[in-house]
């Protein structure tokens, strides 16, 4: 092949690479395309959702703890009167006066479609955020100020479904993907504990 015929084909290469490259380029630009912007696709949305309660660790952990300790962290500030013990919660519930310490804030919530909800132990003890069909009562029945137990918190922990809603005191859950409309959430172990989710 002659100089002359090797020269006009690499020109003839560098040419066509520089006008494809420059067109590629200028489609992909911002502000040089035909095609209207996109915006890039976002982030999901996060809303956090707090599972409060001031239980007492002396009367919690003698009756329920390993040797006396390790159920109920201390959180609350017993020394100010602001922890309740176990007797107190079960004769306030079998009052149906349940201990409004032991709280899900806030009570309602309305979130986009996509949008993550992160629940937070921030209380002493385990709680669950189980999303049920109705209200109701757990599977403590002495918490449930005569209310049946609803169908989702059954078996309690023994049900696998329940025990993958449980969230231990410091820890969180992240719940994901839930359709439009309106969503109920208690916890099952202490069933006053509600909350409502709007998802628009």
């Amino acid at each position: 092949m002659s100089q002359g015929i090797r020269f006009t084909l690499i020109a003839a290469l560098v040419f066509l690479a520089s006008t494809v490259g420059g067109a590629i380029a200028a489609r992909v630009s911002p502000g040089t395309s035909d095609e209207p912007d996109r915006p890039p696709p976002q982030a999901p949305s996060f809303a956090q959702v707090v599972a409060l309660d001031e239980c007492d660790p002396k009367t919690f952990n003698a009756a329920l703890g390993k040797g006396g300790t390790g159920f109920c962290h201390n959180v609350a500030l017993s020394a100010l009167g602001f922890a309740t013990t176990l007797d107190e919660l079960f004769a306030k519930a079998a009052a149906g006066t349940p201990d409004p310490g032991w709280d899900f804030e806030p009570d309602e919530l309305t979130i986009r479609k996509g949008a993550i909800l992160s629940v937070v132990d921030q209380g002493g003890e385990p709680h669950t955020f189980t999303e049920v069909a109705q209200f109701g009562g757990g599977f403590v029945t002495d918490l449930n100020h005569g209310e049946p137990t609803v169908p989702e918190c059954d078996g309690g922990f023994k049900n696998l479904a329940v025990a993958r809603t449980r969230i231990v005191q410091g820890s969180h859950v992240e719940i994901a993907g839930l359709p439009k409309g309106k969503h109920l959430f208690q916890c099952c172990i202490h069933p006053w504990m509600r909350m409502e989710v709007d998802v628009k």
